[in-house]
């Protein structure tokens, strides 16, 4: 009888799994198929789901209209270079918080937190005015710098939260053995936090790669992203919904792909882990 309560609760939890993720995943799934419908089939009311007759005519609008390879490789770039940059300066600063404390730490972790809930608004002209002085205004490597300073306090957050699971007593036996302090970050603390890290890498990928407010406001064409090429589809004359769909199913692509891979690196490493 046990048993037969377990499994059905095992039937029902999976059941509201899959019904959860099916509704995250609903408007993902609408925007992709309305990418193959007409404009007319598209605005049709009631909506249709899966009977119109599918077409490529959007792509190639949208391939025609704009440089699509262009705004790909910005986006590649500016959510790249600002995880790689927010990685290589949260890692030592979530060390010393994690391995080397001092009374303020928590203070100054609340207070990186808290510079999240400042709305972004309210520093978009200081921070313009700034750009247009360094000349750095439609730039990537103004982008860069600005996505990784949003981003930083997140990534040091999760990074110490995972280095706070390292035992300490493997860093002092590596200073024991005569470890300085860089190969104590590099060669001993880095290889064991490599799951905390890959994790953090990707949801800040995630993040920048779907930053809208700042891309749209500090660009205008040399640097500007997917997200300004999914925005140039919204024009005064109207909203085109299926070219603005295969516009933003061109844009979430490659995120989407990287995530199914990421995955699937991952179902693999805990595999091989497990057999192992």
């Amino acid at each position: 009888m046990a048993r037969a309560v377990t499994t059905n609760r095992k039937i029902i939890n999976t059941a509201v799994a899959w019904g959860i993720g099916l509704l995250v995943f609903f408007p993902i799934l609408w925007t992709i198929l309305t990418s193959f419908k007409t404009e007319a089939q598209a605005i049709a009311d009631p909506p249709i789901f899966l009977g119109f007759d599918w077409t490529l005519e959007n792509y190639a609008v949208v391939m025609e209209r704009s440089d699509y390879g262009k705004y790909l490789w910005n986006s590649i770039v500016i959510a790249g270079g600002s995880t790689i940059l927010g990685i290589i300066i949260a890692v030592p600063a979530a060390w010393s918080m994690a391995f080397v404390p001092s009374k303020k730490t928590k203070d100054i972790l609340l207070w990186m937190l808290s510079t999240k809930m400042l709305p972004a608004v309210g520093v978009l002209y200081p921070i313009y005015l700034l750009f247009i002085k360094m000349g750095i205004l439609d730039s990537k490597i103004g982008l860069v710098i600005v996505l990784m300073l949003i981003n930083l306090p997140i990534i040091v957050w999760m990074l110490y939260t995972y280095f706070k699971e390292i035992p300490g007593e493997i860093l002092e036996a590596a200073r024991m053995d005569g470890a300085s302090l860089k190969e104590e970050v590099i060669y001993i603390l880095t290889p064991m936090a490599i799951p905390g890290i890959a994790s953090t890498l990707l949801l800040n990928v995630i993040l920048a790669w779907n930053e809208a407010f700042w891309t749209l406001n500090l660009t205008a064409a040399k640097a500007a992203p997917l997200t300004a090429f999914i925005a140039s589809y919204s024009s005064p004359e109207g909203l085109f919904y299926a070219k603005l769909s295969a516009a933003s199913t061109m844009a979430i692509a490659p995120i989407l792909i990287l995530g199914w891979f990421s995955q699937k690196q991952l179902v693999s490493g805990l595999t091989f882990g497990a057999v192992k």
